[in-house]
């Protein structure tokens, strides 16, 4: 059964901030100090998901969670140890917002995974490669850097990136690790799946991030959008295949509107700018991906019908807080700002969307960015 979640239809282009972190080699990020957007996607989301009102109580009993830095809880400071020369994540700003303290998310505070936890009943996740922790509630094998591809295809193709293997085989490799610690046979298993909600992604963004920034053409990363679609939908039928029942797919937010790409492909062209001041030709990238995963999700629903399939529509419960930003606690400024602040060389000058954007990028020379023409 093929749920789509609260695609709202507009005429406007879907242009807005992803207000949580994109990695380069390690979680040095550019975000917001507010996490106000992501939790409209949660309310917009978490309404939806099935069993669940604000009325009756989750019946599920477990949630299991891969992907990047916007659902990670921790794991990328476990790998870290010893091989990052200085990890951010272990730094304030982080967690300060809610948790008072760095709790391993590329958040000031909570992520969309652990609003939707506490909609489910459920404790927040831990990750997953902690030692000696419970895991019968869930998991969360996601990281920070994250790609859906292995490791391999970005050093065959001179792709810079992390020397982790953290792509989305190796965390569905660390789930079957796990599974024998909540089930071992397939009558349990069974059982314990079809109480279980799992969630695939975001997954994929960094994929695109990591070959734009090896100088590769829009056209390269776009050729390769359907091998990464197709590898999260191999990921997703290793899950439906282990009996897996409620599965959920996100989509990609627009890739053009986020402050590392507006930043750092800054144009003086302001025809390269649609209306809400976001980069056009990335947000086609990441368009497209939602669309051919929206296509994989249909095709898996007709395949794996007793599941509960569904594609998260990130684009539409934004469209809905860009275009009504009052009925989610925003002024009309506050919405637009962050993706402002970073548009252009006045924008760069002002150097602050909640936090330090030099201190953030490690001190660059903001004005001797390169401009794209």
């Amino acid at each position: 059964m093929l749920e789509k979640l609260s695609t709202i239809e507009s005429k406007q282009e879907l242009q807005i901030p992803r207000l949580n972190s994109l990695e380069t080699f390690f979680p040095l990020n550019l975000l917001s100090s507010h996490m106000e957007l992501l939790l409209v996607l949660f309310l917009l989301f978490v309404s939806s998901l099935p069993h669940v009102s604000s009325h009756s109580s989750s019946n599920y009993s477990a949630l299991f969670c891969f992907g990047d830095s916007y659902s990670e809880t921790g794991n990328f400071n476990i790998l870290a140890q010893g091989m990052a020369p200085f990890n951010n994540l272990e730094h304030l700003p982080y967690g300060i917002a809610n948790f008072g303290h760095p709790s391993g998310r590329a958040s000031d505070d909570r992520l969309t995974v652990d609003f939707i936890a506490e909609g489910l009943g459920l404790p927040l996740l831990l990750p997953s490669l902690l030692k000696g922790k419970d895991f019968s509630k869930g998991a969360n094998f996601a990281v920070s850097g994250a790609t859906a591809l292995d490791l391999s295809f970005f050093q065959q193709n001179n792709v810079a990136i992390a020397p982790f293997n953290i792509s989305l085989n190796v965390q569905i490799g660390w789930f079957q690790d796990l599974k024998p610690s909540f089930c071992n046979t397939t009558e349990s298993c069974n059982d314990y799946f079809s109480k279980a909600m799992f969630i695939l992604g975001e997954v994929g963004g960094n994929d695109n991030i990591f070959m734009l920034f090896s100088n590769k053409t829009l056209d390269f990363v776009r050729s390769y959008v359907p091998t990464v679609v197709d590898t999260i939908n191999t990921a997703a039928e290793v899950l439906l295949k282990q009996g897996v029942m409620n599965l959920m797919l996100p989509g990609l937010g627009p890739m053009g509107c986020t402050p590392v790409i507006l930043t750092l492909f800054a144009s003086r062209n302001k025809s390269y700018y649609n209306s809400f001041g976001c980069l056009k030709k990335y947000n086609t990238i990441s368009s497209y991906h939602s669309l051919l995963l929206s296509q994989a999700v249909t095709q898996l629903s007709a395949k794996y019908s007793r599941a509960r399939i569904i594609f998260a529509d990130y684009n539409g419960p934004v469209i809905a807080a860009l275009l009504s930003p009052e009925l989610f606690g925003f002024n009309n400024g506050a919405t637009l700002k962050v993706v402002n602040a970073f548009q252009g060389r006045t924008g760069l000058s002002e150097g602050r969307v909640g936090l330090d954007l030099g201190r953030l990028l490690e001190g660059p020379d903001l004005e001797g960015l390169k401009y794209e023409d």
